[in-house]
């Protein structure tokens, strides 16, 4: 991955971008019964917000499938973006003001019109060669590259754990698992502020979102 090309590729960000905050829903947080906690929080919010859908068990089927059958990595970036796609309509559906878009003009008029943006990435990442094709970057990852590319403020994780509150390592939480490999490169390349919530953290992000109050556990 290219990260430097990331930045000297990127559009210059719009008017009012830096208020932006993306906010990662853990694959498991989807399938969880917080879920619908969070979407309040965020749909009750007014701030502009853009949803990224972790992969979730649509994503470890494909683990589970480029194991039995032998397909490439090349193959298996392919069907973990298309399904996040799935997990993005899937949220989207959930509540009336959010709206699944594709590419970052897309996410920015959903939020123009007052909207939730929700990524559905397959369409921007695709057919990118600066994105490595390989599980050592995931959805994690691409939050972070996404809140570069749109010049937002901050990318809030939200993961099935234990409540965080002194700032975190990103090294280290790639070690353990709970964030992807490349995630500290991309951290550092793209400058984005990057916190963690955990679970029953809502009143926490809605603090963020609202008023950008301090909250979760900064990743360093």
């Amino acid at each position: 991955m290219d990260a430097p090309a990331l930045h000297r590729r990127a559009h210059a960000a719009p008017a009012g971008a830096s208020q932006i905050a993306v906010v990662k829903l853990g694959g498991s947080v989807i399938r969880s019964p917080e879920l619908p906690a969070w979407l309040d929080v965020i749909a009750a919010a007014g701030a502009p917000v853009v949803i990224v859908p972790g992969g979730g068990a649509l994503a470890d089927e494909v683990r589970s499938c480029q194991r039995q059958l032998g397909f490439g990595d090349a193959a298996a970036h392919r069907m973990a973006l298309l399904a996040m796609d799935q997990l993005a309509w899937a949220v989207a559906g959930l509540r009336p003001g959010l709206e699944v878009g594709t590419t970052e003009g897309a996410l920015l008029e959903a939020i123009d019109r007052g909207r939730v943006a929700v990524w559905a990435p397959y369409v921007l990442i695709s057919s990118r060669t600066d994105i490595e094709e390989t599980w050592r970057l995931t959805s994690d990852s691409l939050a972070l590259w996404l809140a570069g590319k749109l010049g937002a403020a901050r990318c809030y994780l939200i993961k099935s754990i234990a409540g965080q509150g002194a700032p975190l390592s990103a090294a280290e939480l790639a070690r353990t698992g709970l964030v992807d490999e490349a995630f500290p490169s991309m951290l550092a390349e793209t400058g984005v502020s990057a916190v963690l919530f955990g679970r029953g953290d809502q009143e926490a992000l809605a603090a963020c979102l609202t008023n950008g109050a301090p909250g979760g556990a900064r990743i360093e």
